[in-house]
C-alpha cells in the first residue's frame, strides 16, 4: 500500500468546552481525492482547521512528505473556505485581491511585474484570466471560488483542503469546478481533502470517502462501497432521507 501523505490518529478537538472531534483516525492517500461527508455539526470544518493548526488539538497529525508541518505554510497546504466575507465598500479587482495576498507591500506602491505575472499564471490555471480586472464583489459564486482556488494553488501545495467549495453554486458550475479540481489532481498530483454535501459529485470525483459522525470516523471506503443506503444510514441516521432530498440534485 502506498504511504499516505497525511495520517491522523486519535485526533481530539474541544471548542468552548465542548468536544467536537473525539478521536479521529484517518489516512489521506497521496495524490488522491478524499471526500469528507457528514451532517452539519459533525466536525468536518473543525477537522480541516485542525490540519492547518488553526485549532488546538490532541492526538497525532503526521505529514509524510519530508517537510516540517509543525507550522504549515502556504507552499505546503492550500485552503479554500466555504465562504469568504468581503467588504463591498472596498473596490478591489481580482488583480488587487490576489496582489494583496501575494505581495508584502501596499497596493498604492504598485504591483510588481513578478507578482502580476504570477497572478496571470494562477488565473490561467483556473480559467479566470478574463476576469483579472473584474471587481471581486461582481463575481459570481463560482467565479469567486475559482479565484480563491488560484490563491490556494500558489505556489504548489502538497495538500489542498476544500471546505464545501461549490456550496451555493448552481449545478452546472459545480460540475465545472469539480472538473477543475480533478484535472489539477491528475496534472499536478496534489492530494485533495474536500468536504461536500453533494453526493453525486463525491461519487463521480472522489477516490476515497470518509464518513464523519459525532466527531469520529464512522465508516470509510471507495464511493462504490460508501454511497449505498445502508452505509449512508450509519453516517446520517434518521436524517438520511431529509439529507438526500436536499442534496440529490
Amino acid at each position: 500500500m502506498t504511504r499516505p501523505l497525511v495520517s491522523v490518529r486519535d485526533l481530539r478537538v474541544t471548542l468552548g468546552g465542548r468536544p467536537v472531534l473525539v478521536g479521529v483516525d484517518a489516512d489521506l492517500a497521496r495524490g488522491k481525492i478524499t471526500a469528507l461527508i457528514g451532517l452539519n455539526g459533525s466536525g468536518k470544518t473543525t477537522l480541516l482547521r485542525a490540519l492547518v493548526r488553526e485549532y488546538p488539538s490532541r492526538g497525532d497529525i503526521r505529514f509524510h512528505c519530508g517537510h516540517d508541518h509543525t507550522h504549515p505554510t502556504p507552499e505546503h497546504i492550500g485552503y479554500v473556505p466555504q465562504k469568504l466575507a468581503l467588504d463591498a465598500r472596498l473596490p478591489l479587482t481580482v488583480r488587487d485581491f490576489l496582489a494583496l495576498a501575494l505581495s508584502r507591500r501596499p497596493l498604492f506602491f504598485g504591483i510588481p511585474k513578478a507578482v502580476t505575472d504570477k497572478i496571470r499564471k494562477q488565473l490561467t490555471r483556473v480559467g479566470m484570466t478574463d476576469h483579472v480586472d473584474t471587481p471581486v464583489e461582481g463575481l459570481s459564486g463560482g467565479q469567486l471560488q475559482r479565484v480563491l482556488l488560484a490563491l490556494a494553488l500558489e505556489p504548489q501545495p502538497e495538500l489542498l483542503l476544500l471546505d464545501e467549495p461549490a456550496a451555493g453554486i448552481d449545478f452546472k458550475d459545480q460540475q465545472k469546478f469539480y472538473d477543475l479540481i480533478a484535472e489539477l489532481n491528475r496534472s499536478t498530483g496534489v492530494t485533495v481533502l474536500l468536504v461536500s454535501h453533494e453526493l453525486s459529485m463525491v461519487s463521480r470525483y472522489a477516490h476515497h470517502v470518509l464518513c464523519l459522525r459525532d466527531g469520529a470516523i464512522q465508516c470509510q471506503g471507495t464511493p462504490h462501497e460508501i454511497l449505498t443506503p445502508g452505509v449512508l444510514a450509519q453516517t446520517f441516521g434518521t436524517d438520511m432521507q431529509q439529507f438526500l432530498h436536499h442534496h440529490a440534485h
